[in-house]
């Protein structure tokens, strides 16, 4: 019943507080149960990390202080993602080394990720 009256003041007009609700809660829906996307771009130095990481060959080792130099962000901000990016398979660890070295992951993450990157940069190319 409540779906069939949601729909019923979509289509008598709703006033702009009912839409700004509608919106809140859809927002709040999202960050409640995030894509992929959402999940891993919500903070803030994300991207730029992830742009990074697009540069770099798969397996290519680092510690955080050549990566951050690498992207252009202090340690502590790589730091601070480390953990996600090999929570969304981004990075692995790279076993018994101390100090800790990563490497790209080689992950279907990572390919879709290059794909996702190379039909951007492809957008009106063929124009």
């Amino acid at each position: 019943m409540k779906t069939l009256i949601h729909i019923l003041s979509i289509h008598a007009g709703m006033s702009s507080i009912e839409a700004s609700t509608d919106r809140a809660e859809k927002k709040a829906l999202r960050k409640e149960h995030p894509s992929g996307w959402f999940y891993l771009t919500q903070h803030d130095a994300v991207p730029i990390l992830v742009d990074a990481l697009l540069d770099l060959p798969t397996n290519r080792e680092f510690n955080k202080s050549e990566f951050a130099d690498h992207a252009g962000v202090t340690r502590q901000t790589v730091g601070n993602y480390t953990e996600l990016l090999q929570e969304v398979e981004l990075i692995e660890e790279v076993p018994n080394t101390s100090p800790q070295r990563y490497r790209v992951a080689d992950s279907a993450v990572v390919r879709e990720l290059h794909e996702f990157n190379s039909a951007l940069n492809n957008v009106g190319s063929d124009e």
